[in-house]
């Protein structure tokens, strides 16, 4: 297959990959125990699952934005 047949080249897939391995890393941070109807559960107020969590996933959301847009040296020699 010629290189102009797919829409990204090799760096933006490892990009991309990068991006969602951030935000799945994000979604686990946000996870642990939860509150009962016999208990509360004052750590799902944690900083981390409120704070930190939700700046990691988009983070990870913004670097895979980052991948769809990214133009390599070659592709952009190319347009040339």
């Amino acid at each position: 297959m010629n290189k102009r047949d797919f829409a990204f080249g090799k760096m933006n897939y490892i990009l991309l990959a990068v991006g969602m391995l951030i935000v799945i890393i994000g979604f686990i941070l946000m996870g642990g125990d939860s509150s009962t109807a016999d208990a509360f559960n004052p750590n799902i107020f944690s900083a981390r699952r409120v704070k930190v969590a939700p700046v990691v996933c988009l983070l990870g959301f913004v670097s895979m934005i980052y991948a769809v847009v990214y133009k390599s040296k070659e592709d952009k020699e190319e347009a040339e």
